[in-house]
């Protein structure tokens, strides 16, 4: 167990660092230099040049890409140009309202997924596993941008029951409540989908194993040998 936690980790640093170099590369060879991006497209020559020295972008690739690394790995992530203040602090203030909404979600598709996923496995072929079946496959088919665009569409345009963005504030006369509905319904159908679609093919392997024939035949109820 501990051999395959270490070789997960192991392998999820990789990727971010492989990503990592991936996304510096790009933006080297993006088009315009990172001073003038910062300074706009007006901007003189000598002031260019004045903000490259100052940033150190006159330095070889792989020396200010481990530079990135170092300061990263201290916890300095930089300063975002669009926001003109220090990647972590940009970072941090939107840290709750993902842990907020991710737990949300979380809590509601845990439970839906786990009821209707024993619901249809219980019943292979019956109506509440085709209806299950149906749910599954239309909830993970749509992918979760489009999926926002159509909620947005019925419940935002056209019935103008909840709004149309979360700033996590309570303005505009909407609660935090209602701004989370969306987002977190989204989350939810997508991830509900596969998720029951995985706990009906367990629930439909199990039940034709020789132990649950046998708790049934002996006496037991089946709700109880189910929840067991």
């Amino acid at each position: 167990m501990l051999r395959f936690i270490g070789k997960n980790i192991v392998f999820l640093l990789a990727s971010l660092l492989a990503v990592s170099f991936l996304v510096f590369a790009l933006n080297e060879m993006s088009p315009g230099s990172a001073a003038l991006k910062i300074l706009g497209p007006y901007a003189l020559p000598e002031q260019i040049a004045a903000v490259t020295r100052e940033l150190g972008l006159d330095r070889p690739f792989l020396v200010r890409y481990l530079d990135y690394l170092a300061h990263c790995l201290r916890g300095n992530f930089g300063r975002s140009i669009l926001y003109n203040a220090p990647v972590t602090e940009v970072i941090s203030a939107r840290l709750w309202n993902t842990f907020i909404l991710a737990s949300t979600a979380f809590a509601l598709i845990v439970p839906l997924s786990i009821f209707l996923g024993v619901a249809a496995g219980k019943r292979e072929g019956g109506l509440v596993d085709r209806l299950v079946i149906l749910f599954t496959t239309i909830a993970s088919s749509i992918p979760e941008y489009a999926m926002g665009v159509i909620l947005t569409t019925i419940f935002v345009v056209m019935l103008g029951w909840l709004p149309g963005t979360s700033p996590m504030v309570e303005a505009g006369g909407w609660s935090i409540a209602a701004q989370m509905v969306l987002p977190v319904a989204v989350i939810t159908l997508f991830d509900a989908g596969y998720v029951t679609a995985m706990v009906r093919a367990s629930m439909v392997e199990v039940m034709e194993r020789p132990f649950i024939r046998t708790a049934i035949l002996k006496g037991l109820p089946e709700r109880l040998v189910v929840v067991r």
